[in-house]
């Protein structure tokens, strides 16, 4: 079971703000912001959904952006809420973190606050998914997270590894089959014949942080399907974003659902990147997650994230 637990929550982030006992739940627009033009014109030569479809499937520009932070000194502020099965606030956790990569790597905390309910009594988190938040985001720039996706397996690796080898296919190659993961396995190749015939495939002109112009390419769930075809369907909605000169990917929407006896989730994950020196470099700059997830036997964990990247500086 542990290892569901790890590949739904490797599947999204969110932004929240509040009080932790005092207010509800707020769930915001983890869509990525762009433009759509109007009207939506394409006039791009040989351009089809295949086209995109393979840029999907072949693309390493998105992997290689969080692989060149090693590059740059920037600061990190990331907030977690959690939440009781009213959709209260019941713990918070905000850090503002530089990652210094001047020299050898070095992580300074400039802010660390923590309230509610966060920790067990020996001191571990009491959400797995805070536990691979922390894990993964606030190490992730000095550990094997981003080593290469082409590296061979290890044999005998333990479980840990084996889950961030799955955790890095669901985040940079969507579109293929994980394996090892009971019953979802091979419902993350929504690319393939089989799988085509279940989703609607659309792409659209727009503009990106309002100077950029980009090919906003939207897979989601065909209208009038049963609704036990609809339910066997674990990917909703996936949204990539293109940029129109070169056609590297800028930006990532992928919304998620799933119920069974085992286990179930309802998730929505967004990141999103910026250019950088004089739009040679692709950095990560916003992450959103929302999740509620349910292990039989286990407690139910709802949280919200926001992780913003501010103030790239390149030193290596």
């Amino acid at each position: 079971m542990t290892r569901i637990l790890v590949v739904v929550f490797f599947l999204c982030v969110c932004a929240f703000s509040g009080s932790a006992q005092q207010i509800k739940r707020f769930n915001p627009d983890t869509v990525i912001t762009i433009t759509l033009d109007s009207p939506v014109v394409i006039r791009a030569a040989r351009l089809s959904t295949q086209t995109f479809i393979n840029k999907i499937l072949n693309d390493t520009s998105f992997y290689q952006a969080f692989r060149d932070m090693m590059h740059y000194s920037f600061t990190a502020e990331n907030r977690i809420f959690t939440y009781d099965k009213k959709n209260k606030v019941e713990g918070k956790i905000y850090r503002k973190i530089y990652h210094n990569n001047q020299g050898p790597y070095k992580m300074q905390f400039l802010t660390k606050q923590d309230s509610g309910k966060i920790f067990k009594k020996n001191g571990k988190y009491q959400l797995y998914t805070v536990e691979m938040f922390d894990y993964i985001f606030m190490n992730a720039y000095n550990s094997d997270f981003i080593a290469s996706m082409d590296a061979p397996a290890v044999k005998g690796k333990g479980s840990n590894e084996s889950y961030k080898d799955k955790l890095k296919t669901l985040i940079f190659r969507p579109g293929h089959p994980i394996k090892g993961i009971p019953f979802i396995g091979n419902k993350t190749a929504i690319f393939t014949p089989n799988m085509r015939q279940y989703y609607d495939y659309a792409f659209s002109s727009a503009m990106y942080l309002d100077t950029i112009p980009v090919y906003r390419f939207k897979v989601s769930v065909k209208p009038g399907l049963s609704g036990w075809t609809k339910d066997d369907l674990m990917i909703k909605e996936l949204v990539t974003i293109f940029d129109k000169r070169d056609l590297r990917i800028l930006g990532r929407y992928i919304d998620m659902k799933w119920d069974n006896l085992a286990f179930d989730f309802d998730v929505q994950m967004n990141i999103e990147m910026a250019p950088f020196k004089n739009g040679e470099t692709l950095l990560p700059t916003k992450i959103t997650y929302q999740g509620n997830w349910d292990i039989a036997f286990k407690k139910q964990e709802r949280a919200s994230f926001l992780i913003l990247h501010k103030g790239y500086k390149k030193e290596k």
